[in-house]
């Protein structure tokens, strides 16, 4: 039986100054005034016609994601979050993140974001050496993230997300070393951290920059950076989060656990069980803003529905279960899936050979050699390839 498990609330705001060379996310540059008010109205309405998927349902976090969110003035924050509080559950506490770029902490003043009820900002940092961040395009130096990370803090936030990247053009392991030394000395919650890929259809598939660190350096960089992350007290707790103990990151976290998610707003994925038929249900809105505003609160806004199949669960399940090192429970892996354990025996038992995972208890973890070989592993449980739909947390305020 497919049992529903805790729900998040996606909400995307695709508008940035500048889209990042290393971008592919749903965002677009800013021309002239936003339309910020109606934008507001456009999510409410695409949250009215999403809810009969989740009626009655408790919302455990909510993440704005883009694009930059942070160029959105605290008060349509604030009307967006009245709103969907007024149609939706809110667990008392929940984790409510802004993603922010440090360009535009003018934008909006971080305490009145904090009395909008956001409690949680990852800011999108990506290095602390000025000359990597002009190389990838980014509209802050290091002394603009620095000063954003302290009017936050300022401002009662301690709960702050730090993204950096590595494996950057130009950059040497010392360079990576010392963005990490730097992130720690501001003290964050949570820190994210990982490689910059060249990704299909943006500017650095089609002209790869100039000094891209070698596989052998990258690899240095990434176990000597986890080393001095480890020792600064922030556990590694997935692939390329790090936090400090209680706070990881809870949204992201309900994706690797393979929960549910009602994704509104231009270009926005989301993940339902529907207990009642017994499926699985992905959705994913228009993407261009001007397209998905005009459709908004109806089902022309719709860019598709897929329903998972079961021969696929098992996939898409791994996809992201597999990226925690702390793993996943076998009576999850049925509640989530509707599935029996015997459905991924064969696979389970070849990546236990390979000493890929490890089983404890009820338990299966990824092993060190696993983590090595992610994607090997979680082909083990491909059965029907279709559109990889796998959630990745956004890293691109």
């Amino acid at each position: 039986m497919l049992i529903p498990p805790p729900l998040s609330l996606y909400v995307h705001l695709p508008w940035c100054v500048r889209k990042c060379p290393y971008c592919d996310f749903n965002s677009h540059e800013a021309r002239g005034a936003l339309p910020f008010e109606g934008y507001v109205d456009a999510l409410l309405a695409d949250l009215d016609h999403d809810l009969p998927l989740a009626w009655g349902r408790t919302v455990h976090s909510v993440f704005f994601g883009g694009g930059t969110p942070s160029l959105f003035p605290a008060a349509a924050i604030d009307r967006f979050l009245q709103g969907a509080s007024a149609r939706l559950r809110f667990a008392p506490g929940l984790e409510i993140t802004l993603e922010t770029n440090p360009g535009t902490a003018e934008h909006g003043r971080f305490e009145d974001y904090r009395a909008a009820g956001v409690n949680r900002i990852s800011f999108g940092i990506q290095s602390f050496d000025d000359g990597c961040l002009r190389r990838l395009g980014r509209i802050h130096d290091s002394a603009d993230a620095e000063a954003a990370v302290g009017l936050a803090q300022d401002a009662g936030f301690d709960n702050l997300n730090l993204d950096l990247m590595y494996a950057l053009p130009g950059q040497s392991l010392a360079m990576a070393e010392h963005d990490v030394a730097r992130a720690v000395a501001l003290s964050p919650a949570h820190i994210s951290h990982y490689q910059l890929t060249l990704e299909p259809n943006t500017v650095f598939a089609a002209r790869p920059p100039q000094g891209l660190p070698d596989d052998d350096l990258a690899w240095d960089m990434q176990e000597r950076c986890q080393a001095l992350l480890a020792a600064a007290g922030y556990r590694q707790y997935e692939v390329s989060a790090y936090a400090r103990p209680g706070r990881e990151c809870a949204h992201n976290l309900n994706y690797w656990r393979f929960g549910d998610y009602l994704g509104i707003g231009a270009g926005a994925h989301g993940k339902l069980t529907l207990g009642g038929e017994q499926s699985i249900l992905r959705r994913w809105k228009l993407k261009h803003p001007a397209a998905w505003l005009t459709a908004a609160g109806s089902a022309a806004a719709i860019g598709g529905d897929e329903r998972i199949a079961e021969p696929r669960r098992p996939f898409e399940y791994m996809l992201n279960a597999l990226r925690l090192l702390e793993g996943f429970r076998l009576d999850d892996f049925e509640a989530r899936t509707g599935l029996p354990r015997a459905a991924i025996a064969e696979p389970l038992a070849a990546a236990r050979a390979r000493g890929w995972l490890e089983a404890d208890g009820g338990r299966i973890l990824p092993t060190a050699l696993g983590g090595r070989f992610g994607n090997d592993v979680i082909q083990l449980f491909l059965e029907a390839r279709g559109p990889d739909r796998g959630i990745r947390p956004a890293h691109d305020a």
